[in-house]
């Protein structure tokens, strides 16, 4: 083991510090050093595949650590999506590693820390991506950390022979070596904040639901992805048709034995039309009993981690990443009827809740209809629901404490800046560059076009940082007239309530289902959703026509069963006020596990 060498101040040697398994050679970069591709574990492949993460062996010297580690295996972007977002591959088998950014790795800086979670739909992405470089960061005295972890079916499979989670598990080792490590690169480990988009959010919230993560991070930020777990049914499923078409048992010892670049060309076909809008297999975090213990979003509305402040948001168009590229939106507006059925499929929910937004939103097409419908549902009701179970909002769970009492608070935001590329608008994974302040560089222009505004960036960088620092970004927490921090065209601002007319909806439609129908279709019970004996199609199942994607109708029907509910209240009037007051157990009844807010 090297010893503990450290070279605080930046000049013309490379900084070197000393990890519990060996000591890494970084590089002095615009005065902040940075490491690249340090492992916080073994290469997760031969007696490792499949298998929770184990500590990396250690090294005896100085190890390199100017560039970025292996990735871990993953397929490609469609031609459609590469051209908005980057996604480099670094080959490799070590891609259990992270990335250090630090103004002053000395022991005595003791500055907080914030440990970046990629998105990526559980199946993309990785730290290397040029979005995600942590200078800002450490150029405003922060110490930040990116991760790499286990994605798609290496992460993610279900098996009867492995545990479920592993790149959940990754995540779980990569801060438990922020506890142990970052103190040697400057950071304080009792002032960790966690951070993350889409599939990084769903992670973080899984990780604050789980008794094994407590005390390895102290704020969190959930960005598009909120608190869930997938359908074990529907994660096994995605494995059954890899096996199938791999002609192989559905076992991790089967899949291991696989050569890995057909296991990732099996998982893009069968992932196809895969999508937060569309529904279809998907990968996820499931209950598993031990690391996720029960349904994150319900463990955390009674109470769990109330301790850790959160800050939470969404984009005001998330479902236009989904819909733009490569010309979906027109054919769903060309589908109209069929794709409001399966809207209202996916949703579970009865003719009131697209009428409703109809009346609300009369200039839309059918697809921004569908797809606020979807990003409601899916993401601000549970988002809602989380802030409110902190900040004395009415729907807070009556099995909580009161709200204050040793509760920390929620901060909410909307990022509302629309993309110069056409169609986009304030679409999914938009806000990135803005909060990593590299709303400049080429890889965020791919999304954000020419001129991305600067004073955006600065706002909004400015107020995770001052989350990171000292839990306030810089407006009111949440309370019970819903404060939300609008980033868009000109100066943020505060606007309350700006989406509860369109969550009433859902609270009324919660309120149908655990009243049960006086008249109408017989109600049957479903994979935990009340719906309607009618049936209707799915949105994968419209998505055929739409993406000509190759799919199973029995399984995508059973993904998505119809819905129809009947005797809505009145919607409410434009100046009245509405508030979320269903019991959690009738908003779960409507939420469909697997993928909101994916990127």
């Amino acid at each position: 083991m090297a010893v503990d060498t450290v070279e605080p101040v930046a000049g013309t040697r490379d900084p070197v510090v000393a990890t519990p398994y060996g000591a890494v050679r970084g590089r002095y970069e615009n005065g902040i050093a940075v490491f690249r591709g340090v492992p916080y574990a073994a290469p997760p492949f031969g007696a490792h595949r499949f298998r929770p993460p184990v500590p990396p062996e250690p090294w005896d010297g100085v190890r390199d650590a100017g560039a970025f580690g292996p990735t871990p295996p993953k397929p490609p972007y469609s031609e459609a999506f590469a051209r908005l977002l980057s996604d480099p591959v670094v080959p490799g088998d070590d891609c259990l590693n992270l990335n250090v950014w630090t103004p002053a790795p000395d022991p005595a800086a003791r500055l907080p820390v914030m440990v970046w979670i990629h998105g990526g739909a559980l199946t993309r992405g990785s730290s290397a991506v040029p979005v995600y470089d942590g200078h800002a960061f450490a150029r405003d005295g922060v110490v930040f950390v990116s991760v790499n972890y286990r994605l798609g079916v290496e992460g993610y499979g279900l098996f009867p022979d492995a545990p479920a989670n592993a790149g959940l598990r990754d995540q779980l080792a990569a801060l438990e070596w922020v506890r142990e490590s970052v103190a040697r690169f400057g950071g304080d480990p009792g002032r960790v904040t966690v951070f993350g988009e889409s599939a990084g959010a769903i992670s973080i919230g899984a990780l604050l639901a789980s008794p094994r993560a407590r005390g390895l991070f102290h704020r969190a930020v959930l960005q598009s992805g909120p608190p869930e777990a997938s359908d074990r049914d529907k994660v096994r499923r995605m494995v059954r048709r890899m096996a199938t078409r791999l002609k192989v048992p559905a076992t991790a010892e089967a899949f291991a034995a696989v050569d890995r670049d057909l296991l990732l060309r099996t998982q893009a076909e069968v992932g196809r039309l895969s999508s937060p809008v569309l529904g279809g297999p998907a990968f996820g975090i499931v209950v598993d009993g031990d690391l996720v213990p029960r349904d994150p979003l319900e463990a955390l509305v009674e109470g769990a981690a109330a301790d850790v402040g959160l800050l939470l948001g969404w984009t005001r168009d998330e479902y236009r990443l989904w819909l733009v590229p490569g010309g979906l939106l027109e054919r769903v507006d060309r589908l109209g009827p069929v794709a409001l059925a399966g809207a209202m499929a996916r949703c579970h929910c009865g003719h009131e809740v697209p009428r409703g937004y109809r009346a609300l939103h009369p200039e839309g097409g059918t697809a921004d209809l569908v797809g606020q419908m979807i990003t409601d549902h899916l993401l601000r009701v549970p988002m809602h629901r989380l802030a409110d179970a902190r900040g004395g909002g009415s729907t807070a769970s009556p099995a909580a404490d009161a709200p204050g009492e040793g509760r920390a608070p929620a901060h909410v935001y909307e990022f509302a800046w629309p993309s110069g590329v056409p169609g986009l608008g304030a679409c999914h994974a938009l806000e990135l560059g803005f909060v990593f302040d590299t709303a400049g560089a080429p890889e965020s222009a791919k999304l954000a076009g020419e001129g991305a505004p600067q004073e955006l960036a600065d706002a909004m960088h400015g107020a995770w940082v001052r989350f990171a620092v000292d839990g306030d970004p810089g407006w009111a927490a949440w309370d019970a007239s819903h404060p939300v921090r609008v980033f868009g065209a000109g100066a943020p601002h505060t606007v309350h309530g700006p989406r509860d007319r369109e969550l009433a909806l859902w609270e009324a439609e919660s309120a149908r289902a655990a009243a049960g129908p006086a008249t109408g279709p017989t109600r049957r019970h479903t994979g935990g959703a009340t719906v309607g004996a009618v049936a209707a199609p799915t949105l994968a199942a419209a998505g055929r026509s739409v993406a000509g994607a190759d799919t199973d109708p029995a399984a995508d029907a059973a993904d998505s069963p119809p819905g129809a509910a009947e005797g809505a209240p009145a919607l409410p009037t434009a100046d009245a006020p509405v508030r979320i007051t269903t019991p959690l157990a009738a908003v779960r009844r409507f939420r469909r596990p697997g993928g909101a807010g994916r990127r």
